[in-house]
């Protein structure tokens, strides 16, 4: 039975991800410091024979005993509000963690995937954004502290490929949404899903016009799936190319909740991307891959979950408490 480690398991992504690896007949080993992540998103589980859990922080030290097959480094906030809250606990794992896991991958000779993101191409200048684009990001902006961190863990990660033969993939995931995701986490979909259930207006910043493609988690999963068990160990990204406006995506979300709200607008955050779409010809070529979920299928599953919520989880207005985390 090959075994898993797979960081940030308690996340939206990661869980979804230990699922499949289960499914799969794996030995998952799920990693999380649960500082952004939610124990509720795995304990289903926690009964399982081979599936085991550990609440160890990765910029510290990290120690699988025994055997270990492959690597998912999927540990980090991924929302504009956390890790704006939490901006060098965004750095440390990318870095720190990164570089642990990096280690462990060479002691145990173990196939590390590392999860990317399209933020490393910044507010982008070339559209849609192919691997070879090398990206216009402010280093010193607020978003640049999650986005360097992920430049910076690709970096590490090529480093750790040439210089000591590592087993290394890199995954540049674009917005993928689904079950499980935070409802208060300041991306648009809770974002937009959370204000209609909650009888608000629809809160667009800037125009509108800015521009965002969304995969379905089922899909982002098997592009996951299909790049570890490949042999590329350049970045690729993965992601639907489907585009659409924010203002546009305000209008879907209002025919598809029924609810009468109306958008507002307030102004748009320093260093916001105005375009963002991926150019999948790798993945299509490389992996066989491409999304299957459209988006009306996909964001009905999704408004399915959030209306499920409780009415005090639907309610809450600062979904984690960070206070105890800042350093």
């Amino acid at each position: 039975m090959k075994k898993i480690l797979i960081t940030g398991a308690a996340g939206f992504l990661g869980s979804h991800l230990c699922d499949r690896f289960i499914a799969e007949g794996y030995h998952v080993i799920g990693m999380d410091n649960l500082i952004t992540g939610d124990l509720k998103n795995i304990e289903h589980l926690f009964k399982l024979e081979h599936f085991e859990f550990y609440h160890h922080d990765i910029t510290k030290f990290v120690h699988i005993p025994g055997n270990l097959d492959y690597i998912l480094h999927f540990a980090s906030p991924a929302s504009p509000i956390d890790y704006l809250k939490i901006p060098i606990q965004t750095l440390k794992v990318g870095s720190l963690g990164t570089h642990n896991l990096l280690g462990l991958a060479r002691v145990k000779n173990a196939r590390i995937l590392i999860a990317s993101t399209s933020e490393i191409y910044g507010d982008p200048l070339v559209h849609p954004q192919t691997e070879e684009y090398y990206g216009n990001v402010n280093t010193i902006g607020p978003r640049g502290v999650y986005d360097e961190a992920k430049r910076f863990q690709e970096s590490i990660t090529m480093a750790y490929h040439t210089f000591h033969g590592v087993e290394t993939r890199i995954l540049r995931i674009f917005n993928t949404y689904g079950p499980r995701m935070r409802l208060n986490d300041g991306r648009v979909i809770p974002a937009f899903i959370g204000q209609a259930l909650r009888g608000e207006d629809l809160t667009i910043f800037g125009d509108g016009m800015q521009t965002r493609s969304f995969c379905y988690v089922s899909d982002q999963v098997e592009g996951v799936f299909r790049l570890l068990h490949s042999d590329y160990a350049l970045p690729i990204n993965v992601g639907n190319p489907d585009e659409i406006t924010i203002k546009d995506f305000a209008q879907e979300i209002i025919k598809l909740t029924g609810t009468k709200q109306k958008i507002v607008y307030h102004p748009l955050p320093l260093n916001d991307p105005l375009q963002r779409q991926p150019d999948i010809t790798k993945a299509r070529e490389i992996l066989g891959w491409e999304p299957k979920i459209g988006r009306a299928e996909g964001m009905k599953i999704t408004y399915e979950y959030f209306k499920s919520l409780s009415s005090e989880e639907l309610l809450k207005e600062d979904h984690k408490d960070f206070s105890k985390y800042i350093n």
